[in-house]
């Protein structure tokens, strides 16, 4: 799949994002979460790419399975 330079700055904000899980990114831009983190590590520096992975490593917020069942909300309308 080929992203414009706009999309993926955009997954690699999403990425960041506490609030914000890969299935959202699947939503929108049909990446799984493999993809998404294949894509970080290509777009970012060796140590900011090893950091974002450290945060987000099994936090409950980027993966839905973990979330609580009352939050229902993951998708942007941009």
């Amino acid at each position: 799949m080929e992203l414009s330079k706009d999309k993926i700055s955009r997954i690699i904000e999403m990425a960041w994002e506490d609030r914000t899980p890969f299935d959202a990114i699947e939503f929108q831009f049909g990446l799984s979460e493999k993809e998404v983190i294949e894509l970080m590590r290509k777009e970012m520096k060796p140590s900011s790419f090893k950091m974002w992975r450290k945060r987000v490593t099994g936090r409950s917020t980027k993966h839905r399975k973990l979330r609580k069942d009352d939050v229902d909300r993951f998708t942007s309308p941009y």
